[in-house]
């Protein structure tokens, strides 16, 4: 882990975060502030950033390289609920402002780049700075909105339809996330997928 300012790569870094969905509106002296706060961590396959069910949560702003958003059952069966890659990010605000623990895990799906800071002082940063905060939370909204018509398209669409809306909706993440994760995510089987996209049905 490493302070923005101490980053071997803290330019190509600053440029990443210009680029963020919640950040490219923030102001130079925003940014300046904010990056006081922000420590870049890398990440390898399969790290946790941040375990269901605690309390002790983070912002993370993703730099590069894909994280995933699961929640599992007390018999360790998981479901995927979104994938987030570069200029993305992740969040457990909503549970966060509720009092709740956290509902899901934050995990990485491949090598990757994060910058976070704990809750607080995200959510301290966004009451100074109140069109970031709506923003922000517009944006939080959009992404519970997305889960929710992920989770019904499971029960709605044949197997070549999921693959589908996801290649219509994300086609730039089709060919870098594992198939095992993206089968996974689409409630198919390896096998399943591998077989959809040989027969050209996809």
């Amino acid at each position: 882990m490493s302070s923005v300012e101490n980053h071997p790569e803290r330019n190509v870094i600053r440029v990443q975060l210009t680029q963020n969905v919640v950040l490219s509106e923030l102001t130079a002296n925003e940014r300046l502030e904010l990056e006081q706060l922000l420590t870049v961590v890398d990440c390898h396959k399969g790290d946790f950033l941040l375990h269901q069910g605690v309390h002790d949560m983070e912002q993370y702003f993703v730099l590069d390289g894909i994280l995933k958003r699961v929640v599992a059952n007390q018999q360790a069966k998981e479901m995927i609920l979104r994938f987030a890659d570069e200029r993305d990010m992740e969040t457990s605000y909503a549970a966060w402002r509720l009092g709740t623990p956290t509902p899901y895990s934050i995990v990485s799906v491949t090598k990757a780049r994060v910058a976070k800071l704990p809750l607080p002082k995200w959510v301290a940063f966004m009451e100074e700075h109140p069109a970031i905060k709506k923003s922000f939370e517009y944006y939080v909204m959009r992404l519970m909105s997305e889960i929710m018509a992920h989770t019904i398209t499971l029960h709605m669409l044949d197997a070549p339809g999921r693959v589908q809306r996801f290649l219509r909706k994300h086609p730039e993440l089709f060919e870098r996330i594992p198939k095992k994760e993206l089968a996974a995510y689409l409630n198919l089987s390896a096998e399943t997928l591998s077989r959809l996209k040989q027969s050209g049905k996809i």
